[in-house]
């Protein structure tokens, strides 16, 4: 962020710095070098000196299935109509009849959910026929550790690993 005169704004200094410290363990799985960071403090490290660091970051992007026109007008009727019957309930509580309110709300919801699924189905026109997830992922996971107690540090995690 810059103020006016074109100088970066010093207050609340809190821009992203690269990690400091000594490595200490360096783990294939996010989930070892947890286990790791976790053995430390069972044993009563100061683990507020450690750090997790991720290295060879990929964005992985999971294919969950193929898409077609019915699973998307499936889908879309699916989030509507929950969207529509909460509505529905929140509404009739305000009334004397509930019955009224959760059938108009759950159409309006079926309505409003083909519309919002089948306009960006329809935009991609077939470029992208396939649903999937998107994930940060690290190739390794490096534990470091402030200089003053790494070695301790390194001592501890020796013992985890006989």
């Amino acid at each position: 962020m810059t103020n006016s005169m074109g100088q970066p704004n010093r207050i609340g200094g809190n821009l992203p710095t690269p990690p400091s410290g000594w490595p200490i363990g360096s783990y294939p799985t996010y989930a070892e070098a947890q286990r790791a960071v976790d053995y430390l403090s069972d044993e009563r490290f100061p683990v507020q000196d450690v750090t997790i660091v991720g290295v060879d970051l990929m964005q992985v992007e999971r294919v969950l299935g193929r898409l077609t026109w019915g699973k998307v007008l499936a889908g879309g009727i699916a989030s509507g109509a929950w969207l529509g019957l909460f509505i529905g309930l929140l509404l009739g509580m305000f009334t004397n009849n509930l019955v009224g309110p959760v059938i108009a709300a759950v159409i309006g919801g079926i309505v409003f959910g083909l519309i919002s699924a089948s306009i960006p189905y329809a935009a991609t026109r077939g470029q992208r026929d396939f649903a999937s997830t998107m994930q940060l992922v690290a190739g390794r996971y490096d534990v470091i550790c402030d200089p003053k107690s790494a070695e301790q540090a390194r001592d501890l995690l020796a013992k985890l690993a006989i």
